[in-house]
């Protein structure tokens, strides 16, 4: 009996543990550049939600921003996913076109690419981290300034314009408000060499992914203490704002759509034309032969800012999608039962739910 009580005590402590783990923030992604040509990276990852998540908790858990999740999930309550409910995580990605040097800032997917190694290094990284924008009329500004300056612990000195509209609303600002929990700058600062702009921590990581600030750029509180340690002054830094991204990766072409600047419940979307005009610009004549066009049109029209495959599949891939096993313990999900064999129908994407079936979603994808 004493055994028994032992091995039960055992068992209680490792599942509290492991919940203890899937709670805490997860540290920003990183990954090896891909080869010359080639512009994709990650994996989509899937979470089965619990009866207490929120797409705001699995955000946080999986260092993804709330709107980039909300899109990747059409269809599911956000406040309220439901117990056991599959949450696909957008953690593949098209990297912005832009130089991949110091800092890229792309606002129309609200996310940050670091390229810390220099660019004559025989192996180069790309650490990606969410964050948040201007809100409407506090636009996050483009084009290419440098890290400035680098302050721990700042205090921060309310610009006048600031001040007056939060007077107008009833909650009038001090001249200064110093470092702690108060304070909207987090614990770190970067500045821009553009004044008045800063990329930050926050006093309110869950609002992280979404266009709330007054044009500076917010990072989760242990996103923006990775950024301030690695991140020398001087580092360029470069803002696009590039809606529609196209990059190659083995050989196959994916196509990423997010809206204008993050601008979702403003009808900032993206017209198929643009999409077209991506894939015209990175595919020779012979490549082009095997672009499916229907699919670049769907990957607009659905908007789940995930990179898609819009070219025909590699004999490769056809067998990975056959034996990838995702780690769930029966043959169904919320995707449906997994299809004995691989044909052309299983490869297209389903796009009521902004997913793909069963042989891309095994390929790309790891269930937690």
């Amino acid at each position: 009996m004493f055994r028994n009580r032992r091995i039960r005590y055992a068992l209680k402590t490792v599942v509290a543990l492991a919940l203890a783990c899937m709670a805490l923030p997860a540290m920003a992604e990183t990954y090896w550049l891909p080869r010359e040509g080639d512009g994709v990276v990650g994996h989509l990852q899937g979470a089965i939600a619990a009866e207490e998540d929120t797409l705001l908790d699995i955000g946080r858990r999986f260092n993804v921003g709330f709107e980039e999740l909300k899109l990747a999930n059409p269809g599911v309550d956000p406040w309220i996913p439901g117990d056991g409910t599959l949450i696909v995580i957008p953690s593949r990605y098209v990297l912005p076109t832009a130089p991949r040097n110091g800092i890229v800032l792309n606002l129309a997917e609200m996310r940050l690419y670091y390229f810390p190694d220099p660019v004559d290094a025989p192996r180069r990284r790309v650490i990606t981290h969410p964050v948040s924008i201007g809100q409407v009329g506090w636009n996050t500004p483009l084009g290419t300034t440098r890290i400035a300056a680098k302050v721990a612990n700042p205090a921060w000195y309310p610009p006048e314009s600031i001040r007056a509209e939060a007077e107008a609303d009833g909650n009038p600002l001090p001249l200064m408000v110093p470092a702690g929990p108060d304070n909207p700058l987090g614990t770190h600062a970067l500045a821009l060499g553009k004044k008045g702009y800063l990329i930050h921590g926050t006093n309110k990581p869950y609002g992280l992914g979404m266009r709330v600030s007054h044009g500076c750029v917010r990072m989760y509180p242990e996103d923006i203490v990775s950024l301030y340690e690695t991140v020398p002054v001087d580092t360029p830094v470069h803002v696009v704002n590039q809606a529609v991204k196209s990059g190659w990766r083995d050989g196959v072409l994916y196509v990423e759509v997010h809206p204008t600047a993050g601008e979702l419940e403003l009808g900032g979307s993206v017209g198929a034309g643009a999409a077209m005009r991506q894939v015209v610009a990175a595919t020779s004549a012979e490549q082009s032969k095997h672009i499916r066009w229907e699919q670049v049109t769907a990957v607009v029209e659905t908007l789940t800012g995930i990179p898609y495959a819009v070219s025909d599949p590699t004999i490769v891939q056809l067998k990975l999608a056959q034996t990838v096993d995702t780690g769930l313990e029966s043959g169904e999900s919320s995707l449906g039962p997994q299809p004995a064999a691989v044909d052309d129908s299983f490869v297209s994407l389903r796009w009521s739910r902004g997913l793909a079936l069963w042989p891309y979603f095994q390929e790309n994808t790891s269930i937690q």
